[in-house]
Order: structure tokens, then sequence, then C-alpha cells
């Protein structure tokens, strides 16, 4: 059946309208695509901080909305677990730490760093610090492990559970071979808050946790688990510097994705977090908040992340370490 002109031209506005709102709703798609950042840890902590900068900077650069989930308990294990199982499509991101690459040694049947997430950005590191009141009579690491030796058993310490906090304190620990009971905690906020109501004799913290207590003047820092010390902190000693033991370490923060996410959703997410993190306005709030950035993205992450998982395992085998 022949057509008429004007059921051709009817064919052809519709056929160009369709392309038109196949764009429209592709832009749309994309403008309001929706990210979750899982953060398994409780708000206020330090890897909940960065994770709302980030998200804060990602909303208004890139057009996305990001949410925050914050999924603390089990050693991080509850949020880490429910990343895993999210569909790796690129809508769901983990926010890691230490503890990340330390519960593959403490917990074998847990997950596979490598074989669970791909890695898409290192975005920054922090110092742990040892924290008491200022009020505390204890001026130095020294007098906290003098009274220790005292008083075996009678001091606490308190760190957010099953961490590269908990484990700085079991290799202080035994370096120093005294007695304090650990208290552990869901995460280093609560640790924070017991220790202020007088509860715990000390708490080894995430920095950006205890900064502004610390430039408040209500807790004193008396050592860092740094390789050296840290400009934020001139006066405060390392292991080293303080006569303890060799082991330093510094907090790390980084983003993985659920195994087998699309390269190109990879790639989309590490420029976006890449981006996010050198933009001019939100480096002095991250040095505000005690965090300092690195920005090493995909493969080197990766690489890094196992250098971290051979370590953890090394100086948990070697020193017994067992954390509940």
């Amino acid at each position: 059946m022949r057509r008429t002109i004007l059921q051709w031209t009817a064919c052809l506005m519709a056929a160009v309208a369709t392309g038109i709102f196949t764009l429209v709703a592709s832009a749309g798609a994309q403008s309001t695509r929706m990210v979750k950042i899982v953060v398994p840890y409780p708000p206020a902590s330090g890897p909940d901080i960065l994770s709302r900068l980030m998200a804060e900077q990602i909303g208004k650069t890139q057009g996305a909305t990001v949410l925050i989930e914050n999924r603390p308990g089990g050693g991080t294990m509850i949020g880490t677990e429910a990343a895993a199982r999210a569909a790796p499509d690129g809508s769901t991101v983990l926010l890691v730490a230490n503890s990340f690459v330390i519960n593959p040694a403490l917990k074998p049947q847990s997950y596979d760093v490598t074989a669970s997430f791909e890695p898409i950005c290192h975005l920054a590191s922090t110092p742990m610090v040892l924290v008491v009141q200022a009020a505390s009579p204890y001026q130095s690491l020294n007098d906290l492990l003098t009274a220790a030796r005292a008083k075996p058993g009678a001091l606490s310490l308190g760190a957010a559970a099953a961490s590269s906090l908990q484990v700085a304190f079991e290799v202080i620990k035994r370096s120093a071979d005294i007695n304090m009971t650990f208290v552990p905690f869901p995460g280093t906020a609560p640790a924070i808050n017991t220790l202020l109501g007088g509860h715990v004799t000390a708490v080894f913290a995430d920095y950006p946790t205890v900064v502004g207590h610390l430039n408040s003047g209500t807790l004193r820092s008396l050592v860092t688990a740094s390789a050296q010390r840290n400009p934020a902190l001139p006066e405060v000693p390392t292991f080293v510097q303080a006569g303890v033991t060799a082991y330093d370490a510094d907090i790390f923060y980084g983003i993985v994705a659920p195994s087998k996410t699309p390269p190109e959703a990879l790639t989309q997410l590490s420029n976006w977090f890449g981006a996010a993190l050198k933009a001019p306005e939100v480096q002095p709030r991250l040095a505000q908040q005690g965090l300092f950035p690195v920005g090493l993205c995909g493969a080197p992450f990766g690489a890094f992340m196992r250098r971290q998982v051979e370590e953890y395992a090394r100086i948990i085998r070697e020193s017994g370490i067992k954390v509940n």
C-alpha cells in the first residue's frame, strides 16, 4: 500500500520524536545516577567524615545522587558483606580502611580482598593516635606504660574491634610487656565518648575522629603509629621515638566495588573520586579533618592492598594476635 506524503511526514516526525525522547531519557538517567557508599563504620568516624566529603563534591560536580549508608558492626564485616552481595553495576561501592585487609587474616572464611572486590581509589591516609583525657595524669606514653606495669590489668584501653587500632595496641602491649584490659567498640566515636566519660583509661583512635578534641584541649595524644612525626602533630613521638617498637602503620581510606563491576563503571567511579579528592575547595576541608590525600587509583591501589594483606597476616601470625 502506497503511503501519502502526510503519512510519510507523520512517520518521520514520530521517529525524530522517539529519538529525541531516547536522548533526553539517556541524559536524564546519567545526570540523576544514584551511587551508594556503604560505610561499615558509625557516623562521625574518620571513614564516615571522608565519605560524606566525597559524596557532597561528586554530587555537586557530576550531577549524581550519592547516598551514605552506615552499616557498622562485626568488625566491619556487616557492611563489607552487604557490599559484596550488591549488584556489580557501579551503583554500590564500599569505603574501606585497614580492617578490610586485616579481616582475611583473622577470619579466613570471610572474603578475599582480590577476588571479592575491585579497587577504585586509595583516597587518603591519616595517623593512628593513642589519646587520654587532658586531665589524665599521663603526660607521656612512658607514664602510661609505667602505670600499667605497676597495676597489671587495672588500666583499660578502648578501640574499634578487629581493626588496625586493636592490632597496634596488641603490638605495643607485647613490645612493652604490659597488661592492660582491652575494651572493644564498634568504632572510634563511641570509644572516645566512653573515654570522655572517664570509663576507659585510653583509646587508640583514627586522627580525624579526635582532631577536634585535640585542638580544643579536651584530649591529649601520647604517641602515633606513623613511621615519622606527622606535621599536624609535631610534638607527638612515634612508636620508635618513644622507644617501644619498630612497628609503624597509618590508616588508609579507600573505595572498592563488588567483584565483576564493569570496567567502564570502575573507570567512571575512579575519575569521580579522583577529581573530588583534587578539588581545590576540598583540600582545606580534608586538612581540617586530619585527612591527607593520596589519590592512588585502579590497579596500583589493588597492589597496595595486596601488600597490606600480606603484611598484616605476617604481623598477626608472628605476634599470635587473636582479635575477636
